[in-house]
Order: C-alpha cells, then structure tokens, then sequence
C-alpha cells in the first residue's frame, strides 16, 4: 500500500509544523496545509483556509487526486484571543471560533467519508488544556476549545463502527510563535479590568515562552497515529499543567479555584 497519508491542518509553524515534521521522519506522506502554504522541505506544503468551506474541500480533494487515499486528519490550526470576555465583541468571538472549532470541523466533515469508504482512519484534533480549564482573559480561546471538546466525544461514538478513531491532543503550555501571534481585544480608555488583564496577560505569557518543547506534542502525536486502538484524550505538557487536569475532576470546584487562581495570573 505504500506510505500512510496524513492531511495536517496549521503546518506552517509551531505544534502543527513540529508535528508535520515529525511524521515525515517517521515514514508518513505528509500534506500540510495552511493559509501560507509553506513547508519545512520534509513535507508538501499546501495553501488551505480553514475558516473557507471551498478552501477546505478542494485542498481535500487534491490531496485524494494525488495520492488515492487519505489515512488521516491532524487538525491544528489555530490562533488565540485574549481580552476580558465583556469587552470582546461578537465579531472577533466569531473569528475565534471560526478558526478553533468550525476549521476543524470542516476538515472532519471534507475527510470522514473518504475513511468510510476506506474501512478506517484516525481523526487527531488539537485541543488544550484550556479545553477542559477555563483561562481567565481567554474566554472565547477556551470556549472554542471546550466546543472541540464535546464535538470530538459525540462524533467518536458515530464513526467507531466503521473503524475510525478520534483522539483529542491537549496541549499546557509550549514554546511557539503562537504567543507573539495571539490578538488582543480594543479597550475602552477607562479600562476596569486593566490591572487583572494585564497581570493575567503576563502569567500566561511567560508560562508559554518558558514552557515545553513542541516537539513533545509531535511524539504524543505520533504513538496516537501508531495506536491500533487510541485513547480519546491525551494530555501533554509539564506535569503542573496536567495535574490541574486532575484536580479538577477530583476536587470540589470552588476549592480548585482557589488552588487556581495564582496559576492562572488571578
């Protein structure tokens, strides 16, 4: 049959580039597309919109024509919003999860039926820790990725039965262009949320320049692809970060605010 095909959303740069990378050592055909259509040289760059319906189906479809097959999906495009959730307006909201959830939806919808008709596949979806742990000053990010969430789970009972998988990767905190990308909200001049924002801004800008390789999502990636059977979630990160993960399903949520809050800038 050849080398397994992999489609990976958000390529370009950080976890999706690291990603793309890595399964191109490992011995993958890897498309990865994003909206610059650029490439590291292991891997064919492609030029796709997430946020395009058009964009989304004939890059999908370029990809079949070329290679007759398509094996798997790794969505990662993705970018941040940060601002206090009053003051975001619905358009950039929209935006947000324009890009975080209905991107990767498309590219879900564009792929199931070629994994049907094939008799399998696996669908990776980057999500987050802040998919499970609502980030102060990232309500619209977090929302977008609590969505993905709640997606991934219901569609993973449809598509079992033809063989195919969804797996959520979180990522904590890594080192990527997506801190210096990220965008900010317009504030009014008499600003009642300065002092919190901006601390809180700074907390999680400096867990993210100081955080983990994201190479290390790369290889979480990798055993998931290479899993007969893979979980549904996998976390990855440092293991402060994670832990957070699991106080908050054993704790009493108003003592894992409190135990939150420094970590988070509030």
């Amino acid at each position: 049959m050849g080398k397994k095909v992999i489609l990976v959303t958000g390529a370009s740069a950080g976890i999706g580039g690291a990603c793309a990378d890595r399964l191109a050592q490992a011995g993958w055909t890897v498309i990865g597309a994003s909206r610059r259509g650029t490439s590291s040289g292991a891997w064919r760059g492609m030029t796709m919109n997430v946020d395009d319906d058009d964009s989304v189906s004939q890059g999908v479809a370029d990809v079949l024509a070329e290679h007759g097959r398509i094996d798997a999906v790794l969505a990662s495009a993705g970018w941040g919003l940060a601002g206090a959730a009053e003051q975001t307006s619905i358009g950039d909201a929209k935006a947000q999860f324009e890009t975080n959830f209905w991107g990767a939806v498309r590219v879900v919808h564009a792929v199931l039926p070629i994994l049907r008709r094939q008799g399998g596949g696996k669908i990776v979806l980057m999500s987050s820790i802040a998919g499970q742990i609502g980030i102060p000053y990232q309500a619209f990010y977090s929302a977008s990725k609590f969505a993905l969430e709640g997606y991934a789970e219901s569609l993973a009972y449809e598509v079992e039965p033809f063989g195919v998988h969804v797996t959520l990767v979180e990522p904590g905190n890594f080192t990527t262009d997506f801190t210096m990308s990220r965008r900010t909200v317009q504030v009014p001049s008499d600003d009642p949320y300065e002092t919190a924002r901006d601390k809180a801004i700074v907390t999680m800008e400096g867990d993210e320049v100081h955080g983990a390789d994201p190479r290390d999502v790369a290889k979480v990636v990798e055993r998931v692809l290479g899993t007969a059977k893979p979980p549904r979630r996998a976390s990855v990160g440092k293991a402060a970060e994670r832990a957070g993960l699991i106080a908050k399903r054993l704790m009493p949520f108003a003592l894992f605010e409190r135990l939150a809050r420094g970590g988070l800038g509030v």
